[in-house]
């Protein structure tokens, strides 16, 4: 019984270091995703793609195994200090939901292509993916107890009148265009995945130019 409300806790702990990690990246603009302006503006008859190894999670380098850390966290991101807090076996679970949302991230560009190529409008696309990185919001919240979520979601109610965290709308007018809203759709904190032996690979869209 004490192991298998462990391992449920180490779960629960994993899953709120991550969705707390999707909100921040898409709110905060974290890092930068490049952006290929002249993909946007190609006709719907090109043809635009992802390269193979593109879109996902890359192991760089191995999970720290250090005892949880105490006192003063070094580093100004605060899921980076949780994953300092957090022990050997809950990095483990960190880690494997972390590249569970680096992949959907991955996803997530490719419907990019998929909607360029097909002549969607800046805004649809954005739509799109704000809804998609919600839809990850919730996945990742299945993993929590029910006071975690109700804080979280407390705290984005507070911030952004939405308990999922910023809407289409609400970036829209932070970031000035949809194209942006794309970029910080996608995006994704360095940080967070350097602490936790990760890299995304991310995947601009390669649109050849019309005949």
């Amino acid at each position: 019984m004490i192991l298998r409300l462990t391992s449920t806790r180490l779960v629960q702990r994993a899953a709120l270091v991550a969705a707390t990690a999707l909100t921040t990246a898409l709110s905060a603009g974290l890092v930068a995703v490049p952006t290929a302006s002249a993909a946007s503006a190609a006709p719907a008859a090109s043809v635009a793609h992802c390269a193979g190894s593109c879109g996902g999670p890359a192991v760089v380098a191995p999970l720290s195994q250090e005892p949880p850390a105490v006192g003063a966290c070094t580093s100004p991101e605060p899921v980076v200090c949780e994953i300092r807090r957090s022990t050997p076996d809950e990095r483990v679970e960190q880690r494997g939901i972390r590249m569970r949302y680096l992949d959907l991230i991955g996803d997530m560009d490719h419907v990019r292509c998929t909607m360029r190529a097909e002549g969607r409008s800046p805004e649809e696309i954005a739509r799109r993916l704000v809804d998609m990185r919600n839809d990850a919001k919730e996945i990742t919240r299945a993993g929590m107890t029910p006071e975690e979520v109700r804080v979280l979601e407390a705290r984005n109610m507070v911030k952004y009148g939405n308990p999922l965290g910023p809407t289409a709308d609400q970036l829209h007018a932070k970031y000035g265009s949809w194209e942006k809203v794309a970029d910080a759709a996608t995006r994704t904190s360095r940080a967070v995945d350097g602490e936790l032996g990760l890299a995304y690979l991310p995947c601009p869209c390669d649109v050849p130019a019309a005949a």
